[in-house]
């Protein structure tokens, strides 16, 4: 009999970048190309000594993220692609992403040897399609760089893009917003994710709050709902909470991250989840490049969750998604009684916000601008139901166990 194994996604983070945008969050280096020689040369010695524990695994996915991974010239990403081939199991079918900047992705010819590589997917970063609202987010492409990138794109024979928009940027309203997404479904993406504008601690973006005209929550709202009625009419699938794909595009990787899949991450920053064990590396690009080159890279955080231990996680990752939360996956893998999350759910139902399914419960696309409120009140009827079944317990009621 031919063994199962078990599926694997694997993250390659490429922190090099040509500019920080003003909202970024992510661990990401201007003007640090000295670095990527060595760099390379440290991820594929880190992909080799975690290659070495995965031989139950089978790797299905693959996604390089960033900063720009497009900046690194396209011998050396499909190098580090060659390696992960080498080293692991991989699916024939493997999903294999990259992303690029509108202004990084022009040159065809380096497209099509990214896909004669093994790249089969493009996440594409447009944001908007307002060249004011994009140098007010420090964007260095125009719309004009995202029309040329998504020809180059089709030319190098890449039949799976992803576009990615924001809105709720500076000065933004539903009007410019629609127009943005109008514009962006012309260029007729197989997968287009929303999401909305996050004033992350510590950037740029944050310390000129207040003097920058951001967009209301019933502004944000108004677009958020705005985009899933029109994407939906086109035939978009809404599968996630800010994603959308044509049928059969939904992305693969992601997926992996909203239904408690396996995954190992490689770079400064990078998470995995893997074997039990969840775990991090330094945002230190330094750092991890001396630790994986000398094999003494240390995790900067790590936690073994067993899987019955997972269960609030279940329930916020599950509702993002349109597929929802699973009575008897809820009942049978974490061994807690769903009817307590059923009864708030029920309260919502009534608002609009959720709905019944064939086995369980998902949010509507209202319910989803109100997801962290539900899930909230989720994980409070959830906790008061286990302390009263640990109370039970130890007075010897196993009643409340049934």
């Amino acid at each position: 009999m031919k063994k199962t194994r078990t599926p694997l996604g694997i993250y390659v983070h490429i922190p090099f970048c040509r500019s920080k945008c003003l909202y970024c969050d992510f661990y990401s280096l201007p003007q640090a190309e000295d670095q990527i020689k060595r760099y390379v040369k440290a991820l594929c010695a880190h992909i080799a000594q975690i290659a070495q524990y995965t031989g139950d695994y089978q790797v299905d996915t693959v996604y390089f993220g960033g900063g720009t991974p497009t900046l690194l010239p396209e011998r050396y990403l499909t190098d580090i692609l060659e390696r992960i081939a080498q080293r692991f199991r991989m699916a024939r079918d493997a999903e294999i992403t990259i992303e690029a900047n509108p202004e990084s992705a022009q040159n065809w010819r380096a497209l099509r040897r990214l896909r004669r590589g093994g790249f089969n997917r493009l996440s594409l970063g447009v944001q908007a399609a307002d060249d004011a609202l994009l140098k007010a987010v420090g964007r260095v492409h125009t719309f004009a760089d995202v029309e040329r990138a998504v020809e180059a794109i089709r030319r190098a024979g890449i039949k799976n893009l992803s576009a990615d928009l924001i809105y709720g940027l500076p000065g933004q309203d539903l009007s410019s917003f629609l127009t943005g997404l109008e514009r962006t479904m012309a260029l007729e993406p197989e997968h287009l994710s929303c999401y909305g504008l996050k004033v992350e601690e510590g950037t740029p973006l944050c310390r000129r709050r207040g003097e920058l005209d951001l967009p209301d929550d019933d502004a944000q709202a108004d677009m958020y709902l705005s985009a899933v009625e029109k994407l939906s009419a086109a035939g978009y699938d809404h599968y996630e909470i800010s994603n959308f794909a044509m049928p059969g595009f939904a992305s693969r990787h992601n997926l992996k991250y909203w239904t408690l899949q396996e995954y190992a991450g490689f770079g400064p920053g990078a998470h995995s989840d893997l074997g039990g064990l969840r775990y991090a590396y330094a945002r230190d690009l330094t750092g991890y490049i001396a630790g994986a080159l000398s094999g003494t890279l240390e995790m900067s955080e790590s936690e073994r969750l067993p899987v019955r231990e997972r269960d609030t996680e279940y329930i916020m990752l599950s509702l993002r998604t349109a597929a929802g939360i699973s009575k008897p996956v809820f009942e049978n893998r974490y061994r807690q009684r769903f009817a307590p999350l059923e009864a708030v759910l029920r309260r919502y139902e009534k608002l609009g916000c959720a709905q019944p399914t064939g086995e369980g419960w998902r949010l509507t696309a209202k319910g989803f601008l109100l997801s962290n409120t539900i899930i909230t009140d989720l994980w409070e009827a959830h906790g008061q139901e286990k302390l009263r079944r640990e109370a039970a317990a130890a007075s010897g009621d196993f009643r409340v166990l049934l």
